[in-house]
């Protein structure tokens, strides 16, 4: 009898795990420690939101994030080894990722030119600089609102990498507006789910295995969860990740919502 996950999916038994890793699993640690434990080019998509390294009062040993992804005890990344840290990172995010594979990282403007000069001290070729404009930023008084994040959209191999044309006219700006949750349990934050979505449909197939080693409320295990793909996925803040397990545990597979590059509906998890 062939082997199914809860979304009837098949797994084959060298897809059931990769190295230590279950598939369609989070795990709560260092991803700069656990990611020498994946095997190399095993991972076809790549998709975070890794640490800011912004200075700021914040509330809960994480790595660092802007101010409001986090809760109690914060304790940041110092800004002279935020280079290191992300160099280390993305050292081993290009060993796992498979030739035909592709990462999008997202990033705020403060530390963008460390992103861009670790990804080329890597061997990242970079595909496109994409912009994420949401509805609003902080208000300021002495200079222009920030209201949209940056995207790197990069490969290893600029002739092989996967990328599926879902919209006629693609283009690098995308307006999506930010979520907001009602309820009381929440992370600080998240990713919009149709933003990670779009990500998903354009550079992955059904089955891919998707990773993020930053995944912090779990948008990414979501989109990739209802997708049809599967995921692993890494956490630092033990609150965060069974927050992100939890969410991730009652969505169901939905490959119908997404016509034409727009998201047909919404479940707000």
């Amino acid at each position: 009898m062939k082997m199914t996950d809860d979304n009837g999916r098949i797994i084959t038994k060298e897809r059931k795990k990769i190295g230590k890793f279950q598939i369609d699993e989070i795990y709560c640690g260092d991803a700069v420690k656990l990611m020498k434990d994946i095997p190399s080019e095993i991972v076809d998509l790549i998709v975070t939101d890794p640490p800011f390294a912004i200075d700021f009062k914040a509330k809960r040993n994480n790595y660092n994030r802007t101010q409001e992804r986090v809760i109690e005890g914060y304790n940041e990344v110092p800004r002279e080894k935020y280079y290191e840290f992300t160099l280390n990172w993305m050292k081993e995010a290009y060993r796992i990722l498979k030739k035909t594979g592709s990462m999008y990282v997202f990033s705020g403007w403060t530390n963008l030119k460390d992103i861009l000069n670790a990804l080329d001290e890597v061997g990242f070729i970079t595909i496109n600089h994409l912009i994420w404009k949401y509805q609003f930023g902080v208000f300021t008084r002495r200079k222009y609102v920030t209201s949209h994040y940056h995207i790197l959209f990069v490969v290893k191999d600029e002739k092989k990498y996967k990328f599926n044309k879902i919209e006629h006219y693609p283009e690098d700006v995308w307006i999506i507006n930010r979520e907001y949750w009602t309820g009381k349990i929440k992370t600080p934050t998240k990713l919009p789910l149709a933003l990670v979505k779009k990500i998903l449909l354009f550079s992955s197939d059904e089955g891919d295995l998707v990773f993020d080693p930053f995944i912090g409320s779990g948008t990414v295990a979501v989109a990739a969860k209802m997708l049809g793909r599967h995921y692993l996925g890494f956490e630092i803040v033990p609150e965060y990740c069974k927050f992100a397990r939890e969410r991730t545990k009652n969505v169901q597979l939905n490959l119908f919502r997404y016509k034409n590059g727009r998201d047909c509906g919404e479940n707000n998890v």
